[in-house]
Parts: C-alpha cells; sequence; structure tokens
C-alpha cells in the first residue's frame, strides 16, 4: 500500500550498487520515508477494526454486463489491496490479499497474506493459504506466475526485514522460506514484483527513502544487493512492471515530496542488463493530489498520481495514469505509448472529461496479440466522493480506439458500503488485472465504507475470447 502503512486489527491503536541516470523533462503542458523518523510523517498506519458484516453476495458467476460475470465478494473477512496473476501455460488463477483479523495460528501474523488458487479460470476457487506463518504483520502483496507454473509472491514483512519474496513450484499449496531483497536495510515499502517467462530473474522494486530495485537470476532464492535509481531526495513509489519480449525491463514509479505537496512526477525506468543498471524517463508531471478528508482515515496524497504499465508482444510500452494541471483538482486518467522506453507520444485521456470526477489506481495489462491493451481503474463519476466503481476499457490497435467504458462493479448491495451507484470508497490505492492464457480478462478490486474500514476484495471476470 503507497503513503499509509497497515492497521492494527481488533483494537484501534498505532503502531508502530549499480548504475542509474535521469533523462527527459516534463511534457510540454503536462500539467517514502521511515515513520516518524527526522519529523518526516510520511506513514499513517491505518487503525482498522475486525468486525464481520452480513453480506449477500453471488457465490457463482451470473450474467453482469454483457461478457463479464457479475463481480462477487472473496470472503466475509476485512480484505485489503487484493491483486491477481494468471499462470501462461494453463487455466489456473491466483488471488492473493491481506487480511485482517484472521492470523493462521496464535502469534502468526496479523494482518497477513493469504493467496488462493482457481483451476478452471476463475469460475471456483480453492481454499485460502497463508504464504508466510511468521510472526509479525505482512501486506502490500504481489503475485506473478512463470511460464514453468512457478508462482512468486512478494510482500512487506513488518517495516525490517521488508520486504519478502516467496516461491511455490506446486500451484500454491506450499511456500518457500522468504527471502529479504532489503535485509540489511532499516526499512522498506511496498514491492513490485516482476519475473522473466522462465522464472529464472526475479526482481522487486521498492522504496527506502530512495528507489531501489533487487535482481535475483536463481529464481527468487538469494537477490543481489539493490540497486539505486534515483538522484535527490524525493520518495519513489513503484505501482507497475513489466519484461518486454526482448528482454527489457520496465518499471513505472511516481515520486513525491516527503508530506505530498507541491508537483509529483510520473516517470519509466528500464534496463537492459537483468536489473544491473537503470535510466530514468519522465513521461508527466502532475500538480498537486487532491485531498481526501471526505473518507474517514483518508490523509493528504492517498489520491495521488499512480501509474499502469504493460509490454505488448511487439515491444510496445504503454502507461496508464492519473494526473492533473491544477493543484487540488480532481485526477483524470490519461495514457502514453513508446517504443522504446524513451520517447513518448503525447498524453490522451482514458477519463470521462467531466470536471470534478476523481480517477485513480490504474491497473493495465497486454493481451496475445500486438496492440492488445486492458485497463481498470476506480472513479466517482456516479457521484463525486461517495459512489466509486471499477471500469474497464480495453484497445487493440494500442490506443488508437477504445472501447466504451464497461462498468464492472455492477451489484448494488451485498456490503453495507455498496449502493446502487457504487461503493463507498477504494479499499486500498491498488488492484489488480491480469489477462489469462486464454484471453480471459480476471479483475479484482478493494471497495469499503471509507480508507479505515470496513471493506473487502471484489472480483470478476470477462468472457474467453479464444
Amino acid at each position: 500500500m503507497r503513503r499509509a502503512r497497515l492497521g492494527i486489527v481488533l483494537l484501534p491503536l498505532l503502531t508502530a550498487c549499480g548504475t542509474s541516470a535521469l533523462e527527459g523533462e516534463p511534457a510540454p503542458g503536462s500539467g517514502s520515508g521511515r515513520p516518524y523518523e527526522e519529523g518526516r510523517s510520511v506513514r499513517a498506519r491505518a487503525a482498522m477494526t475486525a468486525v464481520h458484516f452480513p453480506f449477500d453476495v453471488q457465490v457463482s458467476p451470473v450474467s453482469g454486463s454483457a461478457g463479464w460475470d457479475s463481480e462477487r465478494l472473496w470472503s466475509e473477512h476485512i480484505d485489503w489491496e487484493p491483486v491477481v496473476a494468471a499462470d501462461p501455460s494453463s487455466e489456473r488463477v491466483y488471488q492473493a490479499v491481506t487480511r485482517y483479523g484472521v492470523p493462521a495460528c496464535e502469534g502468526c501474523a496479523d494482518p497477513a497474506v493469504v493467496v488462493r488458487r482457481s483451476d478452471d479460470g476463475g469460475a471456483t476457487w480453492g481454499p485460502d493459504v497463508y504464504v508466510d506463518l511468521s510472526s509479525g504483520t505482512q501486506g502490500d502483496a504481489q503475485v506473478r506466475v512463470a511460464e514453468n507454473g512457478a508462482v512468486f509472491v512478494a510482500y512487506l514483512h513488518d517495516w525490517r526485514p521488508g520486504v519478502a519474496v516467496v516461491r511455490s513450484t506446486d500451484g500454491g499449496r506450499t511456500w518457500s522460506s522468504p527471502a529479504y531483497p532489503a535485509f540489511d536495510l532499516d526499512w522498506s515499502d511496498r514491492p513490485i514484483l516482476f519475473v522473466s517467462p522462465d522464472g529464472r530473474d526475479v526482481y522487486v522494486a521498492f522504496n527506502a527513502r530512495r528507489s531501489l530495485i533487487a535482481a535475483s537470476h536463481d529464481g527468487g532464492v538469494t537477490f543481489l544487493p539493490p540497486v539505486r535509481t534515483d538522484h535527490g531526495q524525493r520518495y519513489w513509489f513503484h505501482s507497475a512492471a513489466a519484461v518486454a519480449p526482448d528482454g527489457t525491463l520496465y518499471v513505472g514509479a511516481t515520486d513525491f515530496r516527503s508530506d505530498y505537496s507541491g508537483a509529483s512526477h510520473i516517470s519509466v525506468l528500464r534496463s537492459r542488463d537483468r536489473g544491473a543498471s537503470w535510466r530514468a524517463t519522465r513521461v508527466d508531471t502532475s500538480a498537486e493530489a487532491p485531498g481526501c478528508e471526505w473518507a474517514k482515515g483518508c490523509y493528504f496524497g492517498y489520491l495521488g498520481p499512480s501509474v499502469a504499465l504493460a509490454v505488448d508482444a511487439a515491444g510496445t510500452v504503454m502507461v496508464v495514469y492519473h494526473a492533473s494541471e491544477t493543484a487540488g483538482a480532481a485526477q483524470q486518467l490519461w495514457f502514453r505509448t513508446s517504443t522504446n522506453g524513451r520517447k513518448w507520444s503525447r498524453a490522451q485521456r482514458l477519463s470521462v472529461a467531466a470536471s470534478g470526477v476523481n480517477n485513480a489506481f490504474p491497473a493495465l495489462a497486454a493481451g496475445q496479440e500486438s496492440g492488445d491493451f486492458r485497463v481498470v481503474w476506480v472513479d466517482d463519476r456516479k457521484a463525486p466522493t461517495e459512489a466509486w466503481n471499477a471500469w474497464y476499457r480495453e484497445t487493440s490497435d494500442a490506443g488508437k480506439h477504445w472501447s466504451r467504458a464497461v462498468r464492472l462493479s455492477d451489484q448494488g448491495s451485498g456490503a453495507p458500503y455498496k449502493r446502487a451507484r457504487g461503493f463507498l470508497f477504494p479499499y486500498g490505492d491498488y488492484l489488480g488485472l491480469e489477462v489469462g492464457s486464454d484471453g480471459r480478462n480476471h479483475i479484482v478490486w478493494g471497495a469499503g465504507e471509507s480508507f479505515a474500514g470496513q471493506g473487502g476484495a471484489w472480483f470478476t471476470r470477462s468472457a474467453a475470447s479464444r
């Protein structure tokens, strides 16, 4: 979770070498650190209370929007910031989430990272599995699957050792002991995980008062020392990554001042030497983020820019991000493309043009064919600040033409925070989108009453495209 740390359940208490280079400037006309350290209030732990609520949700796929299942709720528990990954060689799909209030054992982590698997393309799901039975807190889950079926999960394990990576070679039934790419650092935050097709190279980008990326070339068993990719004192938050067909690595990131005031910058980092060195290109600049004081527990900066990134079969790179030209204004959704990660097309709007509509937290995936990109995000067009929904669009020609937006959060009930027009607030500042081996979209997002909860993980899938 970017810019805020995990909360304590049950009681509303607070708890506490390589090379790089920067190139590029903000596009013409375009619009954190350890908590309590050095006077920087970069993270505020959210106090979330584990109160179960009655829910009435479809437990099997039913017709939603044309070509889509109706949305479903993962569990009755407090589930935060869900993600999804698909096995490129089978119908298997994995979901991961941070779960509050339900530890795997006495003394085990709470909150904890939970993973489950579907063997039939997301129609039905197996049992929840805890990936790490140690104590402490876990969160910020990421999941990826290699072509050989190996599954990798990155997450935070407390502030220190921080970023952890586990792997499974038996379909998620059992998991390795964690590897810690940031073990020698005082703290680390929000890992972004990406994996080579053969599963041999595993990369994790994360923030630790600077932008760092660590590489493993033995399938995630051990990691080389992380490479610093930034210059200066700004705080970088990585939010997406991909491996291109030619092996080039791309990471999407946004950098902020430590208090989130002023402009923020959207950048793409790239490496052509398996993560030994990185170059950063600034793609755009956004004015200061809008506030969100109307949502309980929300803090300034939460709705600030994040960037999604994907690479298609031809090597075309696309980024989708939210940004604004006016400080405090609701942010619009934009996209750009590049063939090399250095020169980018002009920004084009993906969201509705209406002013006052907040757009946030996009996820982007590439399909099997060149030019095939799919995007999902949340916005409050139905009623500003109080009726949020998950939306989907796709293009088959790298953004020349886009489909109409499809509303995925189609149920008007099923939880206290669900209304006919949408849910009350995004539960977490990222969501998940993955394209399965059959071309089917798998999407999962968090919905809740406010930043502080209650909330849960909702998901849907499209029809197979081949």
